[in-house]
């Protein structure tokens, strides 16, 4: 019997369903919550609770915390040890480290040649000031969020400086993407092991300038045409994620990606498509450890 760990959210529903197929799949269960994990650097050995992280067959990781912050990269690092020692996880935590930062993955997409919104990266006050005027309606996002969290939407007024200055006192890099007109619907297109798996919609039951659910978007199947599977394929590409989700937008210009999710999300795919991502995750990586 092989031992296959999960790291996420204990009573987070796509970690305990994650964690519960890979029990069904192997009989063993274990979750564990990132933040509860010790590395003993001189051994080289890593514990949660009374379990050694080194002699299990593998890890999952599913979340490394609640919220995105910086502090989610020294998580990672704790993993990426362990990765460099041998044991196997999925994703690779160096591959997720490239990723987690919304600026980083940005960078990544933009020299594979990725078509996105236009984008603005400064520091300088003025200089955001111009990419306002100039996109007409820009996104300010946080380097570190999800479900649109800490994103403000600003026009060209007599109150945009001000709002730029509160802003930037939280964030001093500023990523201010044009805010691009959604059509009440983004998609999520879906990727298991590089191979794609399926995609399902985002669409805005209000007024709300995103398609989160959060503000009230919700999940809908969607057959998208092959050239957004093949751009979504070539956007997730140079990470090398395990199981991932790339946010795509239809546009008149054609399709243009948003982001590359380090995780990916579970819920959409099973209240949209009917598929239990969970269950093919957990096949996937008994079958790359050979459990």
């Amino acid at each position: 019997m092989k031992k296959i760990g999960v790291i996420g959210i204990p009573g987070g529903w796509s970690s305990e369903k994650l964690a519960d197929a890979v029990a069904e799949r192997t009989g063993f269960r274990l979750l564990m919550d990132p933040g509860a994990v010790r590395l003993d650097m001189p051994s080289g050995r890593a514990f949660s609770g009374g379990v050694e992280l080194n002699s299990l067959d593998g890890l999952i990781i599913k979340k490394i915390g609640t919220d995105y912050s910086p502090d989610l990269l020294d998580r990672l690092e704790i993993f990426r040890f362990l990765a460099g020692r041998g044991l196997s996880i999925f994703s690779n935590p160096l591959n997720i480290i490239r990723v987690l930062d919304r600026l980083t993955c940005t960078i990544t997409l933009q020299l594979a040649a990725i078509p996105m919104p236009p984008l603005t990266i400064t520091e300088d006050i003025d200089a955001a000031m111009d990419a306002v005027a100039t996109y007409g309606e820009a996104v300010f996002k946080p380097l570190y969020s999800t479900k649109a969290r800490g994103m403000i939407v600003l026009r060209p007024d007599r109150e945009t400086r001000a709002a730029i200055e509160k802003y930037k006192a939280a964030h001093r890099i500023m990523y201010i993407q044009k805010k691009i007109e959604l059509n009440g619907r983004d998609l999520g297109v879906v990727f298991l092991g590089g191979r794609y798996l399926t995609t399902y919609a985002r669409t805005c039951r209000n007024d709300s300038w995103n398609t989160t659910t959060a503000s009230g978007g919700r999940y809908q199947p969607h057959e998208p045409p092959e050239e957004i599977i093949a751009l979504a394929h070539k956007a997730q590409a140079p990470f090398g994620l395990d199981f991932t989700c790339v946010d795509v937008v239809e546009t008149a210009e054609g399709p243009r990606v948003f982001e590359v999710s380090a995780f990916g999300g579970f819920r959409g795919i099973q209240e949209a498509c009917g598929i239990d991502a969970a269950k093919h995750y957990a096949d996937y990586v008994c079958g790359r450890i050979g459990a």
